[in-house]
Formats: C-alpha cells, sequence, structure tokens
C-alpha cells in the first residue's frame, strides 16, 4: 500500500523539492552533492565559511501534525500510518512522532519535512536584505537527506542571522539542531561531509592560487580499515579463497564510492595496510613455516605484479587462474558528471535528454555495466526495435519500454537496447517498443 502511494507522492515531492537535495531522490547521489559542493567552493570568490548542520533524531522526531497537514497526500491513510505504533519483542510502542524508518515512503516523507530549507532561506534573506545584497552573501545550501551544510561569506552571519532561522523552521517541523555536532567552519580548515573532507589549501607563495581538494575523510577511511581488519581477524579456519570472497565486496564497493574523489593516496596507504594485515593472518596460520613458504603459498605472481594475495585455480578448459584480492589502488578516478539544475526526472519534454545524461553518468559504475550486459544477452545481442546486430560499432541506448514519466520502473524487465536511430525514432514518433527481439 506505501508503494502505491509512493508511486503518487514521489512525482510531486520531486516537483517541489529544494534544487540541491539529492538523499533519496530518483537518479541522485552523494557523488551529486559532493560535485555541486565542488562548484560551489573551488572558485578563488567562493564563500569561506560552512554551517555544518546535524538534525537531532530526525526520523524518530518529526511532527506528526505537521506531516498530516502539509503532505499532498490522504490524510487519514498517513495518519494511521504514522501511528501504528512498534512491536518489539511482543511489546507494543505508540509512536507519537518520528516516521519509521524501515517504511518505503519514510524517505520521500523526510525529504517532504525538509523541502524549503534552501528555498524559503534564500526567499526569507531576499526580502529583508534585497535581491542584490542577498546574492553577495552567496548563501548556499547543500543537502543530503537530513544532512546539510549551508554557504555563506562570513561567520558572524551564519551565527547570527542563518543559524537561528534554520533553528525555527526545524523546530515547526518537530526537529532540532544537534547542539554538539553543529559547527561553523572555515573551508582553509575544512569539513566532513557525507564521508569525504572538503578543504581549501592555500598556498605559501602569493602568485598561487588556493585549491579545492575532496578527499576521503580520516573517520571514513579508520571506519573502513577497522572494518577490513575485523573481517581478516575473525576469519578463523576460512581457507584464503574464502577470505578473498569476503574481502573482495567490501573493498571494491568502498573504493568506488570514493572513486570521484581524490584518493589515490588514500588507496594506496590502505593497499599496504591491508597487506601487513594478511601477512600476520599467514604468519599466524603457520608459525613453524619460513616466511618464503608462506610467500610461495598465499602471495603470486599475476600479470606482472609481485606479490599479489591471490588463489590458483583451473578452469573449465584446464588453464591456470588466480582468484585475486582487489587492489584499491587499481581504482580508476573518474570525474563525476555534474548534474544540471534544472534536471527532472518526471519531465516528459526532455526525457530523451534527461535518458542520455542518465545513461553517460552511470557508464563507468559496474553494477550498471552489469545490468547492460544481462540485457544485451537477453536480447541474443540484437536491436529490440529493428532486430539487427547490437555492438561497440553501433552503439546502443538503454531504453524504458513504459516511460519513467509514466510510472515505469527501473528493473531490467522495464529495459532494453535500442540503437541511436531507433531509440530517437521510438521518442519522436512516440512508438511502444515491442519485446520480439528480447526473448521475452
Amino acid at each position: 500500500m506505501q508503494a502505491l502511494f509512493l508511486q503518487a507522492l514521489e512525482p510531486v515531492v520531486e516537483s517541489t523539492s529544494d534544487p540541491k537535495s539529492y538523499g533519496f531522490r530518483p537518479d541522485r547521489s552523494t557523488a551529486d552533492a559532493m560535485v555541486e559542493l565542488f562548484h560551489l567552493l573551488a572558485p578563488q570568490t567562493a564563500a569561506v565559511w560552512i554551517l555544518e548542520g546535524d538534525i537531532k533524531g530526525f526520523f524518530d522526531n518529526i511532527n506528526h501534525e505537521w506531516l498530516c497537514q502539509n503532505v499532498c497526500m490522504d490524510r487519514t491513510v498517513l495518519r494511521k500510518w504514522l501511528k501504528a505504533g512498534v512491536v518489539d519483542r511482543r511489546q507494543l510502542t505508540a509512536t507519537e512522532a518520528g516516521t519509521p524508518q524501515g517504511g518505503i515512503i519514510s524517505p520521500c516523507l523526510a525529504n517532504a519535512t525538509l523541502n524549503g530549507l534552501e528555498t524559503q532561506l534564500k526567499a526569507y534573506l531576499a526580502k529583508k536584505l534585497g535581491i542584490g545584497v542577498a546574492k553577495k552573501r552567496k548563501v548556499h545550501v547543500v543537502r543530503y537527506a537530513d544532512d546539510f551544510v549551508i554557504l555563506a561569506d562570513s561567520k558572524e552571519f551564519l551565527d547570527a542571522e542563518i543559524k537561528p532561522w534554520v533553528e525555527q523552521f526545524l523546530s515547526v517541523r518537530g526537529v532540532a539542531l544537534s547542539q554538539e555536532k553543529t559547527r561553523i567552519t572555515s573551508i582553509t580548515i575544512g569539513f566532513d561531509f557525507l564521508g569525504w573532507n572538503f578543504r581549501k589549501y592555500v598556498p605559501k607563495s602569493p602568485y598561487r592560487k588556493a585549491k579545492l581538494l575532496i578527499k576521503p575523510s580520516k573517520k571514513n577511511v579508520s571506519a573502513f580499515y577497522r572494518k577490513v581488519r575485523e573481517i581478516i581477524k575473525n576469519s578463523g579456519a576460512m581457507t584464503q579463497e574464502a577470505l578473498i570472497g569476503q574481502l573482495n565486496p567490501v573493498l571494491k564497493g568502498w573504493s568506488q564510492y570514493h572513486s570521484p574523489v581524490v584518493a589515490k593516496q588514500t588507496f594506496s596507504k590502505l593497499d599496504s595496510l591491508i597487506f601487513w594485515r594478511l601477512w600476520r593472518w599467514a604468519k599466524r596460520r603457520h608459525p613453524k613455516k619460513s616466511a618464503d613458504w608462506i610467500r610461495k603459498r598465499y602471495f603470486q605472481s599475476v600479470g606482472g605484479r609481485n606479490w599479489v594475495f591471490a588463489h590458483p585455480y583451473k578452469d573449465g578448459k584446464g588453464e591456470k587462474q588466480y582468484r585475486q584480492l582487489y587492489k584499491l589502488a587499481e581504482t580508476a578516478i573518474v570525474r563525476h558528471k555534474r548534474l544540471p539544475g534544472e534536471y527532472q526526472p518526471y519531465d516528459a519534454q526532455h526525457e530523451l535528454k534527461w535518458e542520455a545524461l542518465r545513461v553517460q553518468r552511470m557508464q563507468h559504475k559496474l553494477r550498471y555495466r552489469g545490468q547492460i550486459l544481462s540485457i544485451f544477452r537477453r536480447q541474443k545481442g540484437l536491436c529490440a526495435h529493428c532486430g539487427q546486430a547490437i555492438s561497440k560499432e553501433t552503439g546502443w541506448h538503454d531504453h524504458h519500454v513504459i516511460r519513467r514519466v509514466d510510472g515505469g520502473s527501473d528493473n531490467l524487465s522495464n529495459r532494453v537496447l535500442l540503437h541511436p536511430n531507433c531509440h530517437a525514432l521510438a521518442h519522436s514518433q512516440q512508438l511502444k517498443v515491442t519485446l520480439r527481439f528480447s526473448g521475452l
């Protein structure tokens, strides 16, 4: 039932969302928030003071009455969901405030609650200071779910004008800023946001310009290393192949998250620490064996690289292969493409333009490559419209059979591969693509 209401509510919330809100929204991610902050902070004339906002117990404290009066959906149904209570160990606990974090509609309700933080703040400043003066204060709000940062040109302005307004805005919705975690910081000192550290480094030479660098935050790196360390430490009698199987998804996922930022040095340092951990793991397993024996047993020479933590095996053809540990430093650094401010996934007029942008932004991601390969195999390498072969030379477009603006999903069952010309034809003539060549 929540999923059905969400299909109707999400386009409404999407059309009224703040331009620089990126959490729990279609086709938006933490990387989009990061890129937007880069464009706002990198120029030499950019704002230099940042208010790091942290909302105390956001999901647990949202005011139910405010939601029922301001969210555009059936109020009776919404009130029933909010007041349903929680059963834990056969004990019913009443829910007088907040939204259930496990509910499929909760992220959308959370966005509806905080929408206006950016637009209403700018409108307030424009009315109080005048449009020209308000622009000179360089106030920008970038939000991801309940985490946000506000940029401005002075610390005093953030503390005396912006912060009280934000507190008032949140109090109406039943939530408040965490006084311990909310602070005002200079960009030259840097701040952490979404697992990254944003800092503008000022050179000693007066002839060189300050440069903004975004790196994995120390807190995020430490948490990741602790997780890897615990996997290795608790491996017990696990085989080398099984240990590699447990570590690789963790290593790949973390490195892909940080692939759009300045992370090569961090990757190399972590590779060295993980190697040291694995060497200790091997030594503990064979305390009476020599270092040379351990090296030959667990570390191989693969593709011109030595000391690769890898397990040899033979494939179906009897050829020797290696299942090797993923190396963080081999992760390609790919800059994330900035999302246009006018992007609207439910905009039917520019659907072809936004679909092409979405594909361009997703191409380097491993998950997307796997999806495309799956669709390609399902269609036996043929275009779902004309039935001719699809190849790297012809190119292809990822097409939604039921348009996203009409409620179509991103599931593989609703997507087909088309030649670029066939794709343009399907949109211009509003053709319904048949699936006779896709094997469905």
